[in-house]
């Protein structure tokens, strides 16, 4: 079953890792090595506020509301 999610946040989390250094999680949901982040949030950097996207491989699309 297809599902749509929406993600608030268009960027990882930073999580300290003690000496580690520090680890990035994905929060943007377009990550294909999750939970990490891999960079793939740089192509949501310019969503409009409040508006709703979807993604696929290599495309998106903006979601029209379809009740105002």
């Amino acid at each position: 079953m297809a599902r749509l999610i929406e993600h608030q946040r268009s960027k990882p989390y930073v999580v300290e890792a003690g000496a580690d250094g520090k680890v990035y999680i994905c929060a943007c949901g377009l990550s294909k090595n999750k939970p990490m982040c891999d960079g793939s949030h740089k192509r949501a950097a310019d969503e409009e506020p409040n508006a709703l996207y979807i993604y696929d491989g290599v495309s998106r699309a903006k979601i029209e509301p379809t009740y105002t």
